[in-house]
């Protein structure tokens, strides 16, 4: 599993388990990680980072909860 979906699905179960200050650090690693990825895990490390910022910017879960979805139908598409 990706270390920046699960952070997100934590976060998506109990918001008051991840502070604002992991949220802000996994969207920076999320957004590094993305340019880093090769071609083949470029959509799957994309909807990750899309969790990653959804749950960093939004005070609430839908768009991060849609982002987890994309990322775990890729990985099971693999």
């Amino acid at each position: 599993m990706n270390e920046h979906i699960s952070l997100v699905k934590k976060w998506l179960n109990d918001p008051d388990s991840v502070s604002k200050k992991e949220l802000r650090a996994n969207f920076s690693a999320a957004s590094d990680a993305v340019y880093a990825a090769s071609r083949s895990s470029a959509h799957a490390t994309d909807a990750a980072y899309q969790a990653a910022h959804a749950a960093h910017a939004a005070p609430y879960g839908a768009s991060a909860a849609y982002w987890v979805k994309q990322y775990e139908e890729l990985e099971n598409d693999r």
